[in-house]
């Protein structure tokens, strides 16, 4: 069975914190690689905001595309909208019974895990591999056998922050993978 971790997230856009993490999970843990999975439509955030669900997936192709422990994967994209974890995962099961398939997550997502559906069954039948977030705490769910936590750096980066200084004109040229960034320039993604 080869250990996958799922990085859920809309990925709108991939940046070096994303690439970050994910690299450190893989060094520091039991994984051996890392499935990108961009996210057509979270609920539990406005689809407004989203940049289109292929130019995000390009994105992502384009950052990991030189590391083979790495794949950006479109599996939500045929999967009824909004996207639910669990959905996602018993679809994956089926379709890859050679993978144990792990979550990865920052620590603000734990704290709020029981907004999310059958969130208990999640943490029933899939390990958890969590990074810290400042100012979250996940509580008594840090115990839990299922949980890991790994040590990766903490980053103040975010997508907004890369969305709303592209707005505003100011360089985010560093804090995106060299082919995403140009791929933004050139689209003149986020301007507006």
């Amino acid at each position: 069975m080869r250990k996958t971790g799922l990085y859920f997230g809309s990925f709108n856009p991939i940046h070096i914190g994303h690439l970050i993490i994910a690299e450190y999970m893989l060094e520091h843990s039991d994984l051996q690689e890392i499935w990108f999975v961009v996210s057509p439509r979270n609920p539990l955030k406005q689809k407004s905001s989203l940049l289109d669900d292929r130019q995000r997936l390009h994105m992502v192709n384009l950052a990991v595309e030189d590391d083979d422990r790495f794949k950006a994967s479109d599996i939500e994209f045929s999967l009824t909208q909004p996207s639910y974890t669990c959905h996602t995962l018993a679809h994956l099961a089926e379709k890859y019974p050679q993978r144990e398939f792990c979550l990865l997550m920052g620590e603000d997502n734990l704290a709020t895990f029981e907004k999310w559906l059958n969130y208990e069954w999640i943490l029933d039948n899939y390990h958890l591999y969590v990074y810290p977030r400042p100012g979250y705490d996940a509580g008594e769910r840090k115990n839990h056998p299922h949980v890991t936590f790994v040590d990766a750096p903490q980053m103040q980066l975010s997508s907004t922050l890369i969305r709303k200084s592209i707005q505003e004109g100011k360089g985010v040229r560093y804090m995106l993978p060299k082919k995403v960034y140009q791929y933004i320039e050139e689209m003149h993604f986020y301007e507006k």
